[in-house]
């Protein structure tokens, strides 16, 4: 299994005030936000037109909380992977049971280290959703009706198409803003 890191994401106190900073200091681009619940909300941040996000920015953290990791988010190459760290993450005493999810653009499942720090592992699926989307998948179905039931949960999402055409979009989009001087730079 091929394992990459993926993206993390961050609980903040001041949602605005991050997005700011990281797309003002980094050059990320506000790729979606949306509600998670209520009062809660999420943002997600990428520097690539290939990834949809490399960053999640999510409100929440209170002054008394000492770390703002949610989780870290690793890819890895197929449906069939995925359904495998499913099985995984359920025997192996030393994690809490995994749950399966999918945001529509990702097959993924949850879990916790020992040491209670979140974990995801994902494939991508050929689409796009706009983001916040959460569904649940069944890991016991073949890695194609997997897919297919993916497909039927979003395809009537506004934003639904293919991965393709929105990298597309978002290659223009980041060869546009490279012509333009970056605002961390234009204060020196």
């Amino acid at each position: 299994m091929n394992v990459r890191w993926s993206h993390c994401v961050l609980k903040v106190r001041d949602l605005d005030a991050m997005i700011d900073f990281y797309c003002d200091a980094l050059g990320f681009k506000l790729a979606d936000r949306g509600e998670l619940g209520p009062e809660q909300h999420i943002a997600f941040l990428s520097g690539s037109s290939s990834d949809h996000h490399q960053l999640g920015l999510m409100d929440g953290r209170s002054a008394d909380t000492t770390s703002s990791l949610d989780h870290n988010a690793f890819r890895v190459d197929s449906v069939e992977d995925v359904q495998a760290m499913v099985d995984w993450s359920n025997e192996d005493d030393r994690v809490a049971n995994g749950y399966p999810v999918t945001h529509g653009n990702a097959v993924s499942v949850y879990f916790k280290d020992p040491e209670g720090n979140g974990i995801e592992i994902l494939c991508d699926t050929p689409w796009h959703v706009p983001q916040p989307q959460a569904g649940v998948w069944d890991p016991f179905q073949a890695a194609q009706q997997v897919l297919i039931g993916v497909k039927a949960k979003f395809e009537g999402t506004p934003g639904f198409g293919p991965i393709v055409e929105y990298q597309a979009e978002q290659a223009k989009a980041f060869t546009q803003d490279q012509h333009k001087p970056s605002p961390r730079l234009s204060k020196l």
